[in-house]
């Protein structure tokens, strides 16, 4: 089927800090959007918008063509696909499934398996760029699954994000997402480390900020949560706690693949030590604490 504003119910799961951002755009562009969310009070926003609440995963997967989630946790995920009362069990035959929680590639594989089984399709999407990116509409969003379904479901994508690539079979996402946060990892540490630096060389981090921040050193990090740092905003972009997952499943994974990653376990320790600081719910920017 392809997929039109005038047949086309999306329904999505998760509506938090990317997936308020996400489902909104969704609206914007004349689709008719079903949400749940495990707190309603967090889809209050998009409800006002337009979008119908449902009250179950369930109610919410009977009812869709595509159904997008942007939950918490692998276990988050495997509740809401594979649980009693999840999509898969509840979907419609030929319903699309895109899980853009950043997740276990070997679930997305679980998932894809299970939803081709009952006639449907799964993509694995999981996404970068932060609440600004979802905010804006020019999120990453890199891809596992079939070349036919991912054809589909490009305009719906083109919608949330900038940079879209199929990066090849189920789990091909997940996978190039933790590639993506190892990178992230060791960057974070670098740019709390210049800004201590600075600081104590007795430097204008804000000064320093304008000269590096455009040469061979530039990241999002250094442009985006920089700033944030200098000015103690510690509001979530991307919260602490799931960085701290997300790193775990990549240093799970690469442990089981034979890759040694150092760089990746140094950041976790730190950022396992900021959660025991009560950080947990801070944005990955509080590194910084660390050096003060």
């Amino acid at each position: 089927m392809t997929l039109t504003k005038q047949n086309a119910v999306i329904g999505f799961v998760g509506t938090g800090v990317m997936g308020k951002s996400m489902a909104g755009h969704l609206l914007r562009a004349g689709y008719r959007v079903l949400v749940f969310n495990r707190t309603k009070v967090r889809a209050e926003e998009l409800i006002q918008m337009g979008a119908v609440w449902q009250g179950t995963v369930a109610e919410l997967a009977s009812q869709c063509q595509v159904i997008i989630t942007m939950v918490g946790y692998p276990k988050d995920v495997e509740e809401v696909y594979l649980g009693h009362d999840g999509i898969i069990n509840h979907a419609k035959l030929g319903t699309y499934l895109v899980d853009m929680t950043t997740s276990a590639p070997d679930l997305a594989i679980k998932i894809y398996d299970e939803a081709l089984a009952k006639g449907m399709y799964a993509l694995d999407a999981p996404v970068s760029g932060g609440d600004i990116g979802a905010q804006e509409a020019r999120l990453a969003i890199m891809v596992g699954g079939d070349q036919v379904v991912y054809d589909a479901l490009v305009p719906i994508f083109n919608l949330l994000g900038k940079n879209i690539v199929l990066q090849g079979k189920a789990g091909a996402g997940q996978n190039t997402k933790m590639c993506n946060q190892i990178a992230i990892a060791s960057t974070m540490i670098g740019v709390c480390e210049a800004i201590a630096y600075a600081k104590t060389a007795g430097l204008d981090p804000e000064t320093v900020l304008k000269s590096i921040e455009s040469g061979a050193a530039g990241s999002f990090s250094l442009t985006n949560l920089a700033p944030r740092m200098l000015v103690n905003n510690f509001e979530p972009g991307f919260y602490v706690k799931h960085f701290i997952k997300d790193m775990t499943i990549a240093l799970t994974t690469a442990q089981a693949m034979g890759l040694l990653t150092p760089g990746l376990e140094l950041a976790k320790s730190m950022y396992d030590k900021l959660a025991e600081q009560g950080e947990e719910n801070s944005g990955t920017q509080a590194l910084i604490k660390l050096y003060r």
